[in-house]
């Protein structure tokens, strides 16, 4: 019995070398109960792998007593102890058993080695003695060698056997211990028997309770299954009808909907009507609106030139002021300088006068405005008051607390004019008037007209107020919304659609925003609008005029509700310039959006603003439009210039750039006139107090320049409605300090009074270059030199400004400042450069020293100790005079122990500064001056110092290679003079200039022109005429064997292409000829046969033929070189792994893509909890979608799997041939020439090859783009047309395509006349980028495999297309064996069908197709066919025609589905033949034939049908009538007379039955006929059945015919045979014919009667 725990032995192995787990004895049995002692620890602690045991106690706990009685056939109930014990039995037993059997194996292995070491020992003992008497045999013939050489083997075999008897002892005592352990596992085995079976009646037990429970469990699982599938069926019941119930209320619910729909139509179209007649009513209120703003607009634009013209005379009256003031000050200044006053003192201290002033003027003019402005906001309310009171409150809308600032803060600006004692001119008044009419009726545009009317009177009484109470007209423009709109109201929840289109023709909001009311919607509160555009704002920056520019807009909806917007326009100033493309959107959901175009076509060159104007069904929306022209943005780098401290007389130069960021080129001048003004402080100041003075001002400038942009902006506008309201008195005063605020290039600074006095100074220390002014253009920059020549010791400032032609570009004011020091003698170049120097060579230079001194000095120049060896100046001393200057002239000349004689010199770097002083006599301290200079050697060094060229064939050049390296910090020339004629030096022919520390690659290119051996010298010469030599040897030899071309250079060969050359490779020794070799150049070469073999390198595009070969003397080969450019393996695959990466990346960008926009649209989806479900739909299938795509990238192949053939490879190598450019290759090809032939005893043998023989063929590769590529299959050159049927055609197509940048003329070789390919179109030219189609066929007419070229030539290469295929012969068998494929009888109108099904047991696709005879072309027209057949063939009447009866419709009687297809191989293919026939007959008949497409036939058969009009037929008899239905008459026999009644009932059918008895030795046998009696299986009638029954039967019999039966029942679909039997009675008279009619009437869906005629006769020759 198989036990089931069993452990195999690698879980017994640690067993084995250890005593056993349990220990069982004889005594143990032989106990009451065994269990108790063995098993007594173990009932406490169960293993882990019975943890099931204790599952199947719980089992038997919860069986029933009496159950468990009657399954375990009365056996007691088994504890889980006894279970447990029987298991651990087992697995004792088992791995008892284990332990045996490989105690048994080991013995045996044991025996084995004992054995086999034994037979060693047998044999060396027989080789020993073998050896032994060897060893007597050779001390016999006393053979010394072979003596000593047998005792070593001998001593080496008696070793061995030593081994080997040590080995046997050892293997011995292991087997003894091996079976001695078996013996004691057998012995232990002995003690286990008894209870070896014990266990095994307990597993038989165990297995059949376990049976049992396995029986028990099942039945249990069949109960919980039934009572599950009930509880199903009950669920699925449910269901049911909770669907039928939401089926009926979602009906209800779409009834109820379509009646409201029809309501709100209704109610819709009234809607409408009434919103066109207000829109009609609207749009004339506001033309009229729109001609007077218009009119506002013209009389604004007349007051505009009229203030301009103004504003030019004030700034010429204050340009002609500031200049008179700045003349008053330059005589001001003159005249205190004359006196020896400090003018820049005085002046400095009226400017801090002035400034005093004007600060106490300021503080007393704020406080009286704001006491105006207290006043103004008192009065202000008052009128606010008064109006509110004058009119009624549902009139006008209570103004926002934004109104009121705005008024109040408008009234504040104006109210010191109002103030004054001159009173507003007229057309003030009227402007005035005419804007609060405007104001009132854009507050009150909902109201009617009539409403207007008494605003317009209670505008009238406002026109007194307005003279004498100021207001807030004043302060805006003259029409509301044509400048600055701050406030726009917004409609309010109520506002309709209709509503929000009346905004059409109102002005744009400036700012760009749109405050909107609170909306709700289902319970939430909606901010703001319920779309949002992106972008935000729509800007057209930097526009041309005249040009178009589009825009893309993006609304998105954002409310809580699923709405559509309708598009109203655009602001009325941009209607001329906008064209919005806009398709009304579907109602959107919360979170979708739809996209808009704007085309923007300006037509002024003004900025525009304004905005889309929108209706939706939660308000109207706007989406801002700001259009900007090009404007300046100029900028400098810096507005502060500091040259520090300087000696008087020296020159320096500072440059400031001016930027323009701006897309608007414009004019630039720099302004001294009125700003430059110069600073010159003739006192010398000490260091410190100089910064801290420049502080100082640099911040005041700062502070006045940060307050001037914002008084200046305030200013401007409260001057340009100043000039429209003072008289002309007051506005002479104010011109003068006006002019100087509005002139676009004045300084912005706070004191403007002190710097009109200031006049520039002609002769100061900071000056400008020549460039005053030109043109900056778009992002551009203009630099600018400012030169700074102190003169006088002290501070000096300059200030100046940049003036723009532009008028919206401010000026840029510019501070330049520097402080002058003084010296009476210095050196003016305290810094002597001299450059870079060379060792021993001269350098001089020129040292200037300038005095100031009033008296001439005495100077005296010093050289420091350590360079007086390299550095001399002259003169030494030297007498400077008086307010001159001195020169002394520097000689220096580097040596070469500079290094160790100078401390100021760094070798490492060969940088050397030595400090010089120049003694003055009189000066406490001297001047000082350093000499710089950088020294460096003038060496060149080749790397080599001996080129050694080697053998040199005196038909090839050997070329070497050697370094010139430039140790030198300068450039230096170079060049190779006196070069002998046979060697060439290279580039330039040895001459050129190495820049510093350059290293320069020389070739040395060496051609012998003799066999002999050479050594020259090589000068190269240096720029400073040193000489640098190169010893050089090289050794010239002759060859055996000559190339006719060293060098071969292909034309320009296309990828794909191939390039052909010929050349001669000759054996020209003779016995007159010598090769001198170079060890003994004087000795003759043998003349012999010479073997060559060219080297190819490996993987390269060149192949000569022959590579190898043997040449006699005299004897010449011809060699033909190939160079066919192709694609290297190894770039296409790294430009496959390019695409895959550059895939991989864009899919992971897509993927990163896609999961922030996922991110995006959850943090944009609104959180409510009516709209969750709808909204998590989205997510899931984007979800889903995303998968599948990451799928299908996840299909991206495996480096590894990019292999030659795969779709990978062939797109890198088609996007290689796209993206080829050029590509060049030399190649040097060896050809190795043998000393002669190998020895003729062994010709296996390498015959010698020298190296000093070798000949060189070097190669000109160059590869260019193929013009012509092939496009099928990526670049595919194999078309395989696999395996195709004999006799059938596969047509392929493949497609070239022209890359070039000309047209290519295309031609083909011819291919062979009997292969199965064939080319069907012809070849043109194509153009540049165009494409050609060749068209291919494959017609085999043989079964096998054909390969064939085609070429497709071009001017520039030839394409290779390879063709294969293979001709296969099919088989095809059909399922119906039989030629006639027969219906039977069918009712008219009715259809039958069979299924005749074909079989491919070939390998390939086969395709048929079905004929019909009937519906053949070749068949003869107008019945031509039955009529020849009628006239020849009528007289056998058993041969039929092969299409008979057909339809009186026209269509065919017999059709075949499929008519035409393709079986796979292996495959078989069905085809439905169908019966259909009009009328009845009996004659229809067809002919059907499968046919391959090679012509071969399949299945030829007859197709037979008859039709009948009722479902009971009779068939069989002589035929009465033709085959066919033709144009004889038919056949009139003679007719019994029939009753009246027969008559009327129905048409009777004649029958024909002929009855011939045989006659023969005066015995006639009876003639016997049959006839058919059949039930039509219809699916028109519901009739079971039918019957028949012959009429006058007893008349019959009395001419000798017997039926049987006379009558009976046919079932459906059946027939039933009647036996008509003839015998003649007795005197019956030979050759008589027996006439009998008797009717035969069939009933089933109708009744037919067939007129029967019997005739019977006798003949000798029937059969």
């Amino acid at each position: 019995m198989e036990v089931e725990d069993r452990r195999s032995p690698a879980e017994v192995e640690p067993d084995r070398c250890g005593q056993l787990d349990v220990h069982l004895s004889p005594g143990e049995e032989s106990k009451d109960d065994p269990s108790d002692e063995t098993f007594k620890a173990e009932e406490s602690d169960v293993p882990a792998d019975l943890d099931w045991l204790e599952e199947l106690s719980e089992e038997d706990d919860g069986v029933d007593d009496g159950d468990l009685a009657a399954m375990a056939d009365g056996c007691k109930k088994r504890s889980y102890a006894e279970t447990a014990r029987m298991f651990k039995l087992r697995r004792n037993l088992d791995q008892l058993d284990c332990f045996h059997g490989q105690k048994e194996h080991d013995v045996l292995k044991a025996r084995e080695k004992l054995k086999l070491c034994q037979q060693n020992i047998q044999s060396l003992l027989e080789q020993r003695d073998n050896l032994e008497r060897e060893i007597e045999q050779q001390k016999v013939t006393d053979n010394s060698v072979a003596l000593f050489r047998l005792r070593a083997r001998h001593k080496h075999l008696c070793q061995k056997l030593q081994s080997e008897e040590e080995l046997e002892g050892h293997i011995n005592i292991e087997l003894k211990q091996l079976e001695l352990e078996l013996s004691e596992v057998e012995v232990e085995l002995g003690r286990c028997s008894l209870l070896r079976q014990e266990v095994q009646e307990e597993e038989q037990l165990f297995q059949v309770l376990k049976a049992q429970k396995a029986a028990t469990r099942l039945q249990q699982e069949r109960e919980a299954s039934q009572n599950l599938q009930l509880k199903m069926k009950n669920l699925r019941d449910k269901q049911a009808a909770m669907l039928k119930k939401e089926k009926t209320e979602c009906q209800r619910k779409i009834e109820e909907g379509r009646e409201s729909r029809k309501i709100a139509a209704k109610y819709l179209k009234q809607t409408v009507k009434r919103m066109n007649q207000q829109e009609a009513e609207r749009e004339r209120q506001n033309q009229e609106l729109l001609e007077k703003r218009l009119q506002a607009v013209k009389s604004l634009k007349t007051n505009i030139e009229a203030t301009q013209e103004n504003l030019q005379v004030q700034q010429s009256r204050a340009r002609a002021n500031a200049q008179k003031k700045e003349q008053l000050q330059r005589q001001l200044r003159e005249s205190l300088q004359a006196q020896g006053i400090n003018s820049m003192k005085h002046m400095y201290q009226q400017k801090q006068q002035q400034e005093t002033k004007r600060k106490e003027g300021e503080f007393q003019e704020s406080q009286k405005s704001k006491r105006v402005e207290i006043v103004s906001k008192i009065l202000q309310e008052e009128q606010l008051t008064n109006r509110r009171q004058r009119k009624p409150a549902l009139l006008l809308p209570k103004p926002s607390a934004t109104e009121k600032f705005l008024s109040l803060r408008r009234a504040s600006e104006k109210l010191p004019y109002y103030l004054d004692s001159v009173p507003p001119s007229a057309a003030e008044g009227k402007a005035t008037i005419f804007r609060d009419f405007s104001d009132t009726s854009s507050s009150s545009s909902s109201s009617a007209c009539s409403d207007v009317e008494d605003l317009e009177g209670t505008e009238e009484n406002e026109e007194k107020v307005n003279h004498q109470i100021p207001t807030d007209s004043l302060a805006e423009p003259e029409f509301s919304g044509l400048w600055d709109q701050h406030i726009k109201k917004m409609p309010n929840e109520n506002t309709t659609l209709v509503q929000t289109q009346l905004r059409q023709e109102k002005p744009p909001i400036a700012s760009g925003k749109l405050n909107m009311t609170a909306k709700r919607n289902r319970g939430k509160e909606l901010k703001g609008p319920p779309f949002i555009s992106k972008p935000e704002v729509i800007l057209f920056k930097d526009f041309d005029v005249g040009k178009m520019y589009k825009k893309k807009i993006v609304l998105t909806n954002i409310s809580y509700a699923v709405i559509n917007c309708k598009f109203l326009g655009v602001s009325p100033h941009l209607k001329n310039f906008f064209t919005i493309n806009f398709q009304p959107p579907t109602l959107l959901s919360t979170g979708m959006s739809f996209d808009m175009q704007a085309i923007f076509q300006p037509m002024i060159n003004e900025d525009l603003e304004g905005e889309l104007q929108f209706a939706s069904a939660l308000g109207p929306f706007f989406v801002p439009i700001r259009c900007t022209v090009k404007k300046c943005i100029l900028k400098v780098d810096s507005q502060f210039i500091d040259f520090g401290s300087h000696v008087v007389g020296q020159t320096i130069s500072r440059t400031i750039t001016l930027t323009n960021k701006g897309a608007l080129a414009t004019h630039f001048s720099l302004d001294s006139s009125t700003c430059l003004s110069p600073e010159t402080s003739y006192v010398q100041m000490p260091p410190q107090v100089s910064t801290n003075t420049y502080e100082a001002s640099s911040q005041n400038t700062a502070t006045n320049n940060q307050n001037s942009p914002e008084s200046i902006d305030a200013e401007d506008v409260q001057s340009k409605l100043q000039s429209r309201e003072l008289s002309a008195g007051e506005q002479q005063e104010q011109s003068v300090s006006e002019g100087v605020k509005t002139v676009p290039g004045a300084c912005l600074s706070s004191d403007l009074d002190t710097q009109t006095d200031q006049t520039p100074s002609d002769s100061s220390d900071i000056k400008l270059r020549d460039v005053r002014g030109g043109e900056i253009g778009s992002f551009e920059s203009v630099k600018l030199e400012i030169i700074f020549t102190p003169t006088i010791p002290g501070e000096t400032r300059l200030d100046f400004s940049f003036k723009f032609s532009d008028k919206t570009s401010k000026p840029i004011p510019i501070h330049v400042r520097g402080v002058a020091v003084s010296m009476p003698v210095w050196v003016l170049q305290p810094n002597i450069d001299l450059k870079i120097c060379m060792f021993d060579r001269l350098y001089q230079d020129t040292i200037n020293v300038q005095s100031r001194a009033s008296t001439a000095l005495k100077l005296t120049f010093e050289v420091c100790q350590d360079m007086r060896k390299h550095m001399e100046i002259l003169p030494k001393t030297g007498f400077i005079q008086a307010q001159s200057s001195f020169s002394a002239q520097l000689k220096f000349i580097p040596r070469r122990s500079l290094s160790k004689d100078a401390k100021f010199f760094d070798s490492d770097t060969g940088v050397l500064e030595v400090p010089m002083t120049v003694q003055v006599a009189g000066q406490v301290q001297p001047a000082h001056f350093t000499v710089h200079a950088i020294v460096t050697s003038s060496d060149l060094q080749f790397d080599h110092s001996e080129v050694d060229f080697g053998y040199c064939s005196i038909y090839q050049s050997v070329k070497s290679s050697i370094r010139l390296t430039n140790l030198s910090l300068l450039p230096q020339d170079f060049g190779f003079l006196g070069v002998p004629e046979f060697i060439e030096v290279q580039p330039n022919d040895g001459f050129g200039t190495l820049l510093p520390q350059e290293t320069l690659e020389v070739d040395l290119i060496f051609s012998a022109q003799t066999a002999k051996e050479y050594v020259f010298q090589l000068s190269c010469k240096s720029g400073i005429n040193r000489d640098f030599l190169l010893s050089c040897r090289a050794v010239g030899v002759h060859p055996p064997l000559e190339l006719s071309h060293f060098l071969v250079q292909f034309g320009a060969t296309a990828v794909g292409d191939q390039s052909t050359a010929m050349l001669f490779l000759s054996n020209r020794q003779t016995g007159r000829d010598q090769n001198r070799q170079p060890v003994s150049p004087g000795v003759k070469a043998p003349v012999m046969p010479r073997l060559f073999s060219f080297a190819l390198p490996e993987d390269s595009d060149i192949g000569i033929s022959p590579s190898a070969g043997r040449l006699l003397p005299g004897e010449r080969c011809l060699v033909q070189v190939t160079f066919k450019p192709r694609l290297l393996d190894q770039e296409i695959k790294e430009e496959a792994l390019r695409r895959l990466h550059r895939a991989k990346l864009l899919y992971e960008s897509e993927l990163e893509g896609n999961r922030l926009a996922e991110q995006e649209a959850k943090l944009e989806i609104p959180l409510e909890p009516s709209k969750g479900k709808k909204a998590s739909v989205n997510p899931k299938n984007s979800k889903v979608s995303n998968e599948a795509e990451k799928g299908k990238q996840s299909e991206s192949p495996d480096p590894g799997n990019i292999v030659p053939g795969s779709s990978w490879y062939e797109e890198a190598k088609a996007s290689l041939l796209y993206s080829f450019r050029k590509r060049y290759r030399e190649y040097t090809i060896p050809c190795f020439v043998s000393d002669g032939d190998p020895p003729e005893d062994d010709k296996l043998v390498q015959p010698a090859w020298s190296p000093f023989n070798t000949l060189y063929l070097k190669l000109q590769c160059p590869a260019v783009q193929p013009p012509l590529v092939v496009i099928y299959n990526n670049g595919c050159n194999i078309i395989n047309f696999h395996q195709v049927t004999v006799g059938e055609r596969v047509i392929k197509r493949f497609t070239v395509q022209n890359i070039s940048q000309e047209s290519l003329d295309l031609s083909s070789s011819v291919l062979d006349m009997y292969s199965p390919f064939s080319l069907l179109n012809a070849l043109r030219s194509i153009r540049p980028g165009e494409k050609h189609t060749l068209i291919l066929a494959f017609s085999p007419t043989l079964e096998k495999k054909c390969c064939d070229m085609l070429e497709v030539r071009c001017q520039k290469m030839t394409l290779e297309m390879t063709l294969l295929g293979e001709g296969i012969v099919p088989a095809v068998t059909s399922s119906h064996n039989g030629d006639v494929l027969d219906f039977g009888y069918v009712l008219e109108k009715e259809t039958a069908s069979q299924v005749v099904k074909l079989q491919n047991s070939s390998a390939v696709a086969v395709s048929f197709r079905v004929m019909l005879a009937s519906l053949s072309p070749f068949r003869p027209q107008g019945g031509a066919d039955r009529v020849a057949f009628l006239l020849e063939e009528y007289a056998n009447s058993h041969v039929h025609p092969a299409v008979g009866t057909q339809n009186y419709s026209g269509l065919s009687v017999f059709s075949v589905v499929p008519v035409e297809g393709s079986i796979p191989p292996g495959q078989s293919q069905e085809f439905t033949v169908t019966f259909q026939p009009d009328h009845p007959s009996v004659n229809y008949s067809d002919k059907l034939t499968i046919e391959l497409m090679n012509k071969s036939k399949v299945c030829v058969m007859e197709l037979k049908g008859a039709a009948s009009s009722h479902s009971m037929y009779l068939c069989g008899g002589d035929p009465l009538t033709a085959p066919v239905e033709s144009l004889l008459p038919p056949v009139i026999t003679s007719e019994p007379q029939l009753t009246e009644s027969e008559v009327t009932e129905s048409p009777t059918i004649p029958v024909l039955v002929t009855l011939k008895a045989r006659c023969s030795s005066g015995a006639i046998t009876p003639a016997v006929r049959e006839l058919q009696v059949g039930c039509i299986r219809s699916t028109q009638t519901s009739k079971k059945g039918g019957e028949f029954y012959w009429d006058n039967v007893a008349s019959l019999q009395q001419q000798g015919f017997n039926v049987e039966p006379s009558k009976g029942n046919v079932d459906t679909g059946q027939r039933r045979a009647i036996r008509i039997t003839w015998t003649p009675h007795t005197g019956y008279k030979p050759y008589e014919v027996v006439q009998m009619c008797v009717p035969l009437t069939l009933k089933s869906d109708g009744m037919n009667v067939y007129r029967v005629t019997l005739m019977a006769l006798v003949s000798t020759t029937a059969d």
